[in-house]
């Protein structure tokens, strides 16, 4: 007989269950050697053999480590002890229940590996922290998978070419014994009736809520409860005088215990961990003919929704409890013939069976038995892995988890990369909470983002995820962006909106719109895209309108674009002055890709009309923006949480980043592999933190990328009816740049009777701060008074601030050669980079979203062409 080796994660003599069913039956084909979890004993390791049934044997490691399960510290203790597990010259086969153990395959020689995956640990209480890695290279490297109920099976089907569907069965002769009622268990002999009953494990899938709901609404039921409580404080389940708890009982006993229940319950709680199960114990509650009422497990309803009653919430399944006592002699009979079909149609044995054959169908020598012989060093192959930037799972470096994919950033571009890349991938965020700059704070009840953020886009795709992320959480209105100056408030954009400035300012902005369409210019200036788009998410793109047809020329600087676009008026008055002070470098220095369409000269009739009269709200899909009700834009960032099915370390600041070892180090010392590595973090700090291993040409081309910071001062103050506009654009002599509302933003972010708002303050090395501290805040105080925003009557409530160090990146005339020589050779090392500060680009959120997907896309595009799935 050949040998299968089986770790798993349960005990032999815990609840009797899917791995004892099958593998007393596969023993027939198989000599099985069922490796369990070590257990501590102090001196030198040994295993612990136990004979549990013919050609089956318990192998019980014992250790002198108390590191739990198949725990990194515990690895090299095992290994020698497994090895010995193998005959001397025999390919075995290796049988996982949980990949925990794929490690210890390292000293075996495995002619095939099996995948029963019963469950999805992952989303059980307290996980190991490598868990979805070794998952991940555990289908990598199977031949077969297997899965213990449809919901698995559909998770796992597309990660793997060879997985079947085996849900767990019944041994409908052992449970057909309830059907002599009479042959209750003595520890139930004084429950009186009505008894309601559930056997299996206590823990985190359990609703002991629903359980005490049930002892509540009826004091005269009695709830009887089998198994044991493991994960959980037993002191948190229900303590009532009709809920009964009997502890761990003998597979054997379950059939007395059964006969003398009235209704089986399948009292699942609905969450992580159960959104997977495939309930064992349903078909055995069927083979005692019982009435059974469940949650609403998805295997469970279907598909059996039409013999098992659902209660999607407490109080309906109750009344299905209810339902299931006033039971005609009728109903439990037709109930019967529908139970007996479904248990006739199914058995261990015939499971086992199936999967026995499809064992013994499947060409050994796949690609585990590959890897371990290279392992050995085989053919010289030691040390070689599968294919360019796709890391060995057997033989990544000892207690370090490896990931297929690891996303550094939880801003809006590592969310959404990490939402995108699926199961394999670790996010690494370096704050508490998740959203890089889109954070949101709350201070004495006033909601500030750091900045202003705004929901706007044109991308279908982008609108269907505000959906997803936010659902009716949305609140979408008009744009107000306006200008203030010369003590007037003009809407935006400056150059279309005129009216109401003194007429000399007009005069000077028409005369110079004039000159720079009908000068010496022999072409008008424009931008290398090809389409107008909004990239300030704040009309911006309304001042690129197109005109009739027109001489061009090629600018070479921002600053050279701005006179010759707009005129020497407009650029004097607000163009010039704003953008000086919003990137405090000299705009010769800029070039105008980043300004996102082609932009030819402006249309004179709008800009005159826009000075003889009021300009009305602007309309378009630039017009109108949305914005989070509730939470501030965090909660826009907070959506994707439930929808990332990765791994997510907040507090996990990188300290190193080692392209040759594809590792990653944080500053607490943990240390993770991937396969490929997606950055958002500001390419400047991860070629810093590249180091050495950078070649000088990439280490100077980082070090030229320049970039602003912005200083955001909050203020709540006790009025309400402050403004109706969203934000204001400041050209002239404040501290601030602009101002974003953020009351207006949502209502919800206003304290009651408050209104708060947040003045931005860009600053860099040629232009620093002038104030800090307590004094900047009055200055923003000062300033807001000064330009009539507040009144110097108003009460402050609250004031803070929020530093953001890198904020926009400069557009310099060497920055995209700069970027390209760090991208180049990153890329060369499986780093890929998304988002505004990785791809230094001038990205809005909506195109962050879409960076983080399109990376996403690409390490999964690339994963396929490098390591195809053996077959």
């Amino acid at each position: 007989m050949q040998t299968l080796i089986v770790f798993c994660h349960l005990r032999w003599d815990f609840v009797f269950q899917r791995p004892q069913h099958l593998l007393t039956r596969l023993a027939k084909h198989y000599k099985v050697m069922f490796v369990e979890e070590p257990v501590y004993e102090a001196g030198e390791g040994r295993m612990v053999f136990s004979q549990a049934s013919p050609n089956l044997t318990v192998c019980q490691p014992h250790t002198p480590s108390h590191a739990p399960g198949f725990h990194d510290d515990q690895l090299p203790l095992l290994q020698p002890l497994v090895a010995e597990l193998a005959p001397a010259g025999e390919e075995v086969l290796v049988w996982f229940y949980t990949p925990m153990a794929l490690p210890l395959l390292q000293g075996l020689h495995p002619s095939l590996v099996i995948y029963d995956c019963m469950d999805e640990l992952s989303a059980f209480k307290n996980p190991p922290k490598q868990l979805l890695q070794r998952e991940s290279a555990l289908l990598n490297i199977a031949d077969l998978v297997f899965t213990g109920g449809p919901s698995l099976y559909e998770a796992k089907r597309t990660r793997h070419d060879n997985a079947h569907c085996f849900p767990s069965s019944v041994e409908a002769a052992h449970f057909a014994q309830a059907l002599d009622r009479s042959n209750g268990h003595a520890l139930q002999r004084g429950v009186p009736h009505p008894r309601l009953g559930f056997f299996g494990v206590i823990d985190e899938r359990f609703d002991a809520g629903l359980i005490a709901d049930i002892a509540d609404a009826h004091p005269e039921w009695q709830v009887v409860l089998v198994g044991p409580v493991v994960k959980i404080d037993p002191a948190a389940l229900p303590q009532r005088q009709n809920v009964h708890y009997f502890g761990q009982q003998s597979y054997q006993d379950l059939p007395q215990f059964l006969a003398g229940w009235d209704v089986c319950l399948l009292s699942f709680a609905l969450n992580e961990a159960t959104r997977f199960i495939s309930p064992t114990k349903v078909l055995e509650y069927m083979a005692a003919e019982l009435p059974i009422v469940s949650t609403a497990i998805r295997d469970v309803e279907d598909p059996y929704g039409t013999i098992v009653a659902i209660g999607r919430d407490h109080k309906q399944f109750i009344a299905h409890c209810e339902a299931a006592l006033a039971q005609t002699p009728e109903q439990t009979s037709r109930m019967g013939a529908s139970m007996r079909e479904v248990v006739a149609r199914t058995s261990w044995d015939a499971t086992a069976d199936r999967m026995q054959q499809l064992i013994a169908g499947t060409p050994p020598g796949g690609k585990a038995a590959r890897l371990t012989r290279k392992s050995a060093g085989d053919n010289g192959e030691a040390g070689q892995t599968d294919a360019p930037g796709k890391i060995n799972p057997l033989r990544a470096s000892p207690g370090i988890p490896l990931y297929g994919s690891i996303v550094i950033g939880g801003g809006p571009t590592g969310l959404s990369a990490a939402y995108h890349v699926g199961t394999d991938n670790l996010l690494l965020e370096r704050n508490g909470s998740v959203g890089g700059w889109c954070r949101s704070i709350q201070d004495g009840g006033f909601t500030f983002d750091h900045a202003g953020h705004i929901m706007f886009s044109n991308d279908p795709y982008v609108l269907e995820l505000y959906d997803k992320l936010l659902g009716e959480n949305q609140h979408w209105q008009m744009r107000e962006a306006w200008v203030y100056s010369k003590e007037v408030y003009t809407r935006y954009p400056f150059q279309a909106s005129l009216n109401g400035l003194p007429p000399e300012v007009i005069k000077e902005c028409i005369l110079g719109a004039i000159e720079a369409r009908y000068g010496d210019g022999a072409e008008a200036p424009s931008c290398a895209s090809q389409h107008v788009e909004d990239c300030c998410a704040d009309g911006g793109s309304e001042a690129a309108r197109a005109s009739d047809t027109a001489r061009t020329e090629k600018t070479q600087s921002f600053e050279d674009f701005i006179y010759k676009v707009w005129g020497a008026g407009i650029a004097k008055h607000f163009a010039i002055p704003y953008n000086r002070k919003l990137w405090t470098v000299p705009l010769s220095e800029m070039e105008t890709s980043w300004l996102g369409g082609r932009v030819p000269l402006p249309n004179l009739a709008e800009i005159v009309e826009g000075a003889l009269r009021p300009v009305p709200r602007p309309m378009g899909p630039n017009a109108r923006f949305g914005y989070p009700k509730r939470g501030g834009f965090q909660s826009l960032m907070n959506g994707f949480l439930p929808l990332i099915r990765g791994k997510i370390e907040l507090n996990a600041e990188v300290a190193q980043v080692l392209p040759e070892e594809h590792r990653v180090t944080l500053a607490d010392g943990r240390r993770f592999q991937y396969e490929k590595l997606v950055s958002t973090m500001p390419l400047p700090e991860l070629v810093k933190l590249i180091g050495d291993a950078a070649p000088p040409a990439v280490r100077q081309a980082a070090r030229g990328l320049r970039h602003i910071s912005i200083r955001c001062v909050n203020i709540g103050i006790a009025r309400s009816d402050v403004t109706d506009k969203h934000w204001i654009y400041y050209p002239e002599d404040t501290i601030f740049h602009r101002i974003f509302v953020q009351g207006n933003a949502s209502p919800e972010c206003n304290a009651p009777g408050g209104f708060g708002f947040t003045c931005e303050i860009s600053y860099s090395p040629l232009k620093p701060l002038p104030l800090d501290g307590e004094a900047l805040i009055q200055r923003c105080i000062d300033d807001a008074i000064k330009v009539g925003f507040i009144s110097a009557d108003d009460q402050v409530l609250v004031a803070n601030q929020i530093d953001m160090p890198v904020a926009y990146v400069v557009y310099d005339h060497q920055r995209a050669e700069n970027v390209a020589t760090v991208r180049t050779w990153l890329a060369g090392h499986d780093i890929h980079l998304a988002g505004r500060y990785s791809e230094w680009e001038y990205y809005n959120s909506d195109h962050a979203f879409l960076a983080g997907k399109r990376a996403a896309e690409q390490v999964t595009r690339e994963h396929s062409r490098v390591a195809p799935r053996a077959s």
